[in-house]
């Protein structure tokens, strides 16, 4: 079983910031700015290149979710991005569906 399924499943410990049937939002334990935050389907899909029009539902919750999650983080007025990794040259490192949000700085453009 994949660390974020063992996340959602409480079977390991993690910061949550936000929680439903559906998702789970906790802080990374490697965070890359001051606020960092990973936003999972509770549902194991391995990335956005696997996902179809079924996971059309969960896919608007998790960026509803992040949105959310920026706002009770103070970032609406100074802004925050918003990440999907897809494989190994893009950064993904678990192979879970998972949204970073990022802010609390200034993101440098282009990323990487």
């Amino acid at each position: 079983m994949c660390i974020f399924c063992k996340a959602a499943k409480r079977e390991i410990p993690v910061k949550v910031v936000l929680e439903d049937d559906d998702l789970l939002a906790f802080h990374d334990i490697n965070p890359v700015a001051p606020i960092h935050v990973l936003v999972i389907p509770k549902q194991h899909i391995t990335g956005v290149g696997d996902v179809t029009a079924e996971h059309a539902e969960v896919l608007g919750k998790l960026l509803v979710a992040a949105r959310r999650v920026a706002e009770d983080a103070g970032l609406s007025h100074s802004g925050f991005r918003v990440v999907i990794n897809q494989g190994q040259h893009a950064g993904q490192t678990v192979h879970h569906l998972h949204v970073h949000v990022l802010g609390g700085r200034p993101l440098a453009w282009p990323p990487g």
